[in-house]
């Protein structure tokens, strides 16, 4: 299949690819002809990630995403294999507590913050100085809707997501205009990730959504790409809402 598709010129580095959204996200840029670095703590899911996709068109990095050493060696990787990184993925997060946030230890939250924003901004000032500053492209940081309102028992993630919405707009105003940074907020993803957030229970979740059902990774693999591509040529700053409506339960009325 791979081999029919007419190579973009252009390559991406995504974090926490492995499966899930990362993947679907990969697996978009790949449909459309771009070569793809994808990074994941399991290398055995590294390398069928990459064998789906097709290793002529993908390639990966094993680590974790908070560690700098993984970040530098990602990063250049896929400048060695491409000799570019376009695109940037911030995909990569951790939630390891579901717990009311004033109960929390304060250890648990700086490891959500290490992974789901300080790794962001780790990735993102390597790709700019590697590639994008010179050159251009876009990145695309992974936000949720939790980062959006209170989240009850999610609620160190939700404030590390909050963190980078606002992350996307700080690189967006420095690195304009070569760079445009966007983010997408995506509500219930059915994803191995959330599924304590639905399982048993996916009828009833879905219930509450307008569209009537929870969302899957190609949703977001599809907003993924367009903020990558030159449709969204002026959109920078932005975040995406991707959430089957359920942001229309929160009007007036």
């Amino acid at each position: 299949m791979t081999a029919q598709i007419q190579d973009s010129g252009k390559a991406a580095l995504i974090t926490g690819a492995s499966r899930g959204i990362g993947y679907a996200i990969a697996e978009a840029m790949v449909a459309r002809g771009d070569k793809v670095c994808i990074t994941g703590r399991n290398e055995d899911a590294l390398k069928e990630a990459v064998e789906r996709l097709g290793a002529d068109r993908a390639i990966y990095v094993a680590g974790k995403a908070h560690d700098q050493a993984h970040q530098a060696a990602a990063v250049e990787r896929a400048m060695e294999a491409f000799g570019r990184v376009d695109h940037l993925v911030n995909n990569a997060g951790t939630n390891p507590v579901y717990s009311p946030i004033a109960d929390l230890d304060l250890d648990v939250i700086r490891k959500v913050f290490e992974t789901n924003v300080v790794s962001a901004l780790g990735f993102a000032q390597r790709t700019w100085k590697a590639w994008q500053r010179e050159n251009g492209g876009t990145i695309v940081n992974i936000a949720s809707l939790a980062g959006m309102s209170s989240s009850p028992f999610i609620a160190a993630y939700g404030v590390s997501k909050a963190a980078m919405i606002n992350l996307t707009v700080q690189l967006a105003q420095e690195f304009a205009p070569r760079v445009r940074v966007n983010a997408i907020s995506p509500a219930v993803v059915k994803t191995k990730f959330a599924t304590a957030l639905y399982e048993g229970r996916e009828e009833e979740a879905a219930a509450a959504y307008p569209l009537k059902r929870l969302g899957v990774p190609e949703d977001i693999g599809g907003a993924a790409a367009f903020l990558t591509s030159d449709q969204s040529a002026w959109v920078t700053g932005q975040t995406l809402v991707v959430d089957g409506g359920i942001l229309l339960g929160a009007g007036l009325g």
